[in-house]
């Protein structure tokens, strides 16, 4: 396959990250309740919600300022977003592994960052915990951008030079 028929499929799994979260959040927002519904799915572990974050990751900078935290968080996104579609641009023919990182990384930056823009908050509904322990909810972006990590650091650790994609 060719480099520009291989860019075409990667950034193409981008925009459907981007859709499917885009997808997933409209569901959430017009069919869970704010901050009062949860659904469970896998009882004692997996539930459905509806929350906004208005911060970073495990709402990090949510109690500054609104008019402080919303540029200094669309700023960071896009400039991590122009960085990580560049380095998919040049990744591209040399090792799917890290194309497909970047990929998901991507397509879950563009994700957020859409909500960021748009609302100054980004809607997340995956509810895990065991008892009484709880993982901070979060969506698909976030999931993409996660896995797209593993992916990144297990070709960064794991992977060799002659591992390359067909031209």
């Amino acid at each position: 396959m060719h480099k520009r028929s291989l860019r075409g499929a990667y950034f193409g799994l981008s925009a459907l990250v981007i859709a499917a979260d885009r997808l997933t959040k409209y569901v959430v927002a017009h069919r869970v309740v704010l901050n009062y519904e949860s659904i469970p799915v896998v009882p004692g572990f997996f539930s459905i919600t509806h929350v906004e974050n208005t911060g970073a990751a495990f709402s990090m900078f949510a109690d500054w300022p609104a008019h402080v935290r919303i540029p200094l968080l669309v700023g960071f996104s896009a400039t991590a977003m122009l960085v990580v579609g560049w380095m998919l641009w040049r990744s591209v023919g040399r090792s799917m592994v890290m194309s497909l990182a970047l990929a998901f990384i991507l397509g879950g930056a563009v994700g957020n960052l859409y909500d960021r823009i748009l609302y100054g908050r980004v809607t997340d509904f995956l509810h895990f915990y065991v008892g009484t322990h709880v993982w901070p909810d979060f969506n698909l972006a976030d999931s993409a951008i996660v896995c797209g990590a593993v992916l990144l650091g297990w070709e960064l650790i794991f992977g060799f030079e002659g591992h390359r994609e067909q031209d």
